[in-house]
């Protein structure tokens, strides 16, 4: 987040025009294997600037908005432009299963990936309901399920294999099958800009993606697997602990190898990997990312480790109850705008935060400032 416009000097929001140029881009941005390769711009700090010296004229006690002004400076700094807006958003749910299923893991069979994703089409879930009520752009991407999926319209096939391998035993993906994750999720980032996208959100669904989610969290921390494993979608404490010695195996099999790459080729989940790809290729096209609960902040801390130029471009919009999320915030150095105790998933936590979002936006583009509202700013 920015800071408060109480700890930075602002400068003359007359000095730039109403709207800026996006940051800096590459002349043509082609989908590749490698998108992380991309060069990644910083946000406009004129820009930025400019929205803390407006803060401090609005017609309010100055900080007084709390993070809805943070916000409002972020989004005008990565948007580059005056008047930052968050009308057109882009939610992406990337679906996957996952070979360690094999081991007992969730409370909930594999068969429930392919029955989400038809939820998902016919607007039955969580994210399709926020979507809807947000006139949000909703994508279902498969990227490959145990049970084979009959071709739907509302789908986006980009099948890898039918899930992953068993990450307590085998890594869970080839190199392949790991660049193939990532340029779909720099594909979704591609439609997102071609929409002309104002925010992204990551979703997932996938069958035992927590323990994976749980494992990779392990790997690029450091941590214990007993430190960071919860109970994902519901599994009871001798679940949990099972769970955990599965994670604890997982990590014992992949060794100390703490390079992203390695990481989530042996230890992630297709859809894992493709919210990183995402991030990165919303990053590269100028998109600011807010980012959902405990799995997708995996996937942006992964993302982050591989190109640290990203993390300006993430927003965090929630705390998920899931233990190992706040380990993850805090080595992301993220704030997160809500903690509801949500634990869903989908991308259901970001949609409902992009409200404040669109609220930060129209108190910093429409509020008068005292020399407007000719009121008296003197202490």
């Amino acid at each position: 987040m920015a800071g408060s416009v109480l700890d930075t000097p602002g400068c003359g929001a007359e000095d730039l025009p109403l709207s800026g140029p996006a940051p800096p881009q590459p002349e043509t941005l082609v989908s590749t294997p490698f998108p992380w390769q991309q060069p990644i711009a910083a946000p406009s700090e004129p820009h930025r600037q400019a929205a803390l010296h407006r803060q401090a004229q609005l017609t309010k006690p100055a900080g007084s908005l709390g993070e809805l002004e943070s916000l409002a400076v972020t989004l005008a700094g990565l948007q580059a432009t005056n008047l930052p807006r968050i009308e057109q958003v882009c939610i992406a749910v990337f679906a996957a299963d996952h070979g360690v299923c094999e081991e007992g893991i969730s409370a909930f069979p594999q068969a429930v990936t392919g029955q989400m994703i038809a939820n998902f089409v016919a607007g039955g879930a969580a994210i399709s309901v926020m979507a809807k009520q947000l006139g949000a752009a909703l994508e279902v991407i498969n990227l490959g399920t145990v049970s084979p999926l009959p071709i739907d319209d509302g789908v986006i096939d980009e099948h890898i294999a039918p899930g992953t391998g068993n990450l307590a035993r085998q890594p869970a993906m080839t190199d392949d099958q790991l660049q193939a994750a990532l340029a779909a999720g720099d594909r979704a980032a591609q439609r997102a800009a071609d929409r002309q996208a104002d925010v992204f959100i990551g979703g997932e669904m996938g069958i035992g993606n927590t323990t994976s989610a749980t494992a990779l969290a392990c790997a690029l921390l450091g941590e214990d697997a007993t430190a960071l494993t919860g109970p994902g979608t519901g599994l009871t404490p001798e679940g949990v602990a099972h769970k955990a010695q599965v994670i604890a195996q997982a990590l014992a099999r992949h060794g100390t190898r703490p390079e992203p790459l390695a990481v989530l080729a042996s230890l992630g989940g297709f859809e894992i990997v493709a919210l990183a790809g995402a991030f990165i290729g919303c990053a590269v096209r100028g998109i600011p990312v807010l980012v959902d609960g405990f799995i997708v902040s995996t996937a942006a801390l992964a993302a982050c480790q591989l190109r640290p130029q990203l993390r300006p471009w993430l927003l965090f919009a929630h705390q998920s109850r899931e233990p190992g999320h706040q380990r993850l915030l805090h080595a992301l150095d993220a704030t997160p705008l809500l903690d509801l105790s949500l634990r869903l998933g989908e991308g259901s936590g970001a949609a409902v935060a992009v409200p404040l979002l669109r609220n930060a936006c129209a108190l910093h583009n429409h509020m008068a400032t005292f020399a407007d509202a000719n009121v008296s700013n003197e202490n």
